[in-house]
């Protein structure tokens, strides 16, 4: 008996996409599914405009889906896919000159939440949107995408010991910026 497609692992499904057409478009559609959101997030905070990173989005699993095939990605798949759309992004924000915005991010907020919890979450992605882009990338990879220090490492052409540094010195920075906001929500 087969099993379903969506129990396979990350490795199996790139053989798969070695494999006959019909296999091929299975294992495709598979790792679409289980990283599109995470893609796209990354895209849409790093280029800020929700048309322009959705092209891009959709450029990264083209271009993941053609190199893929004919050659083994040396990382995790979702690290293959943030390395491709950040060179992407990257290329784009060159020609635009644009800087990382998080304005046009739809960072989806249970309906549960308190005003005080909702008036955090916005603070954050304030803060988050202050730091210096790489800062802003490794805290995105990390914390949305939740990568791994060496996937982020791979990604950004970075050592470990640097992505590590980043997240630590960003985490410190977003603290450092909500201190004083943190205190007056909460001092009642």
């Amino acid at each position: 008996m087969k099993r379903k497609i969506s129990k396979y692992t990350d490795e199996e499904l790139l053989r798969l996409l070695k494999g006959s057409k019909k296999e091929s478009e299975e294992a495709f559609t598979e790792i679409y599914d289980r990283y599109a959101l995470k893609v796209n997030a990354y895209c849409r905070t790093i280029i800020g405009n929700k048309d322009q990173a959705e092209d891009i989005f959709q450029e990264t699993f083209i271009r993941f889906y053609q190199s893929v095939r004919s050659e083994h990605p040396n990382s995790t798949i979702i690290g293959y896919l943030i390395k491709i759309a950040r060179n992407l992004c990257l290329n784009f924000k060159r020609d635009k000159k644009q800087t990382i915005s998080i304005d046009n991010i739809d960072f989806s907020i249970p309906a549960d939440m308190s005003f005080e919890d909702k008036e955090l979450s916005d603070l954050i992605l304030v803060a988050i949107d202050l730091l210096d882009n790489e800062t802003k990338e490794v805290i995105t990879m990390r914390v949305f995408n939740d990568m791994s220090y060496n996937e982020i490492a791979d990604t950004m052409g970075i050592t470990s010991a640097r992505a590590r540094y980043l997240v630590f010195n960003g985490k410190q920075k977003i603290k450092q910026i909500l201190d004083p906001y943190i205190k007056d929500i909460y001092k009642y």
